[in-house]
């Protein structure tokens, strides 16, 4: 009988360990790659995600924006019924003020300011506050202080703080007004 080499069986018993940590070693980089590529996954999901979430508000923004447009064209589109409104209403005779058919009309031209001011409208305050290029057209200059407006030729509107017409302005050219003196005649 042959005894067993003990060499031989250290070597077998080496040869599973090597085997089981080769195996080990595999495995960890396996699920090292994995991780990877869940990890790379996870990042393109949550970019996909961020970039719908984006569309999304921009869709929105631009709906509104859309929308707001729409409404500033219908708006700008009523500002010359404003304006005959007022001119009618400025030419009525003294004695044809008091009667109810002009009281009725002047009700109507205040309920329809009173919707397109609930609607965003709001009209430019000129007379007496300095020339503002982004709120004023000036049509002309005249004596009066420099710089300021001293008269409105066409009332200007704001649609929800965006300027849809500007005031039509007379902007002082700093020359003061001079009154005439007549004398002891």
């Amino acid at each position: 009988m042959t005894q067993p080499d003990p060499e031989a069986s250290s070597a077998s018993k080496a040869e599973p360990e090597t085997a089981e940590v080769e195996d080990v070693e595999v495995l960890k980089q396996a699920l090292a790659e994995e991780t990877a590529k869940a990890e790379a996954n996870l990042a393109g999901w949550q970019r996909a995600q961020a970039d719908f979430i984006n569309y999304k508000r921009r869709s929105e923004q631009e709906k509104e924006e859309s929308v707001n447009f729409a409404n500033s064209l219908l708006m700008l589109n009523l500002l010359p019924i404003l304006d005959d409104l007022e001119r009618a209403f400025a030419s009525i005779p003294t004695r044809l003020a008091k009667l109810s058919w002009v009281d009725g009309f002047k009700l109507i031209e205040r309920k329809l300011r009173a919707t397109l001011k609930a609607q965003g409208l709001s009209p430019i305050k000129a007379l007496g506050e300095p020339f503002d290029p982004n709120l004023h057209e000036a049509t002309r200059q005249d004596k009066g202080k420099e710089g300021l407006v001293i008269g409105e030729v066409q009332k200007g509107y704001k649609f929800r703080d965006r300027v849809i017409r500007p005031s039509k302005v007379v902007v002082g050219n700093g020359e003061e007004e001079t009154e005439i003196y007549e004398g002891d005649a």
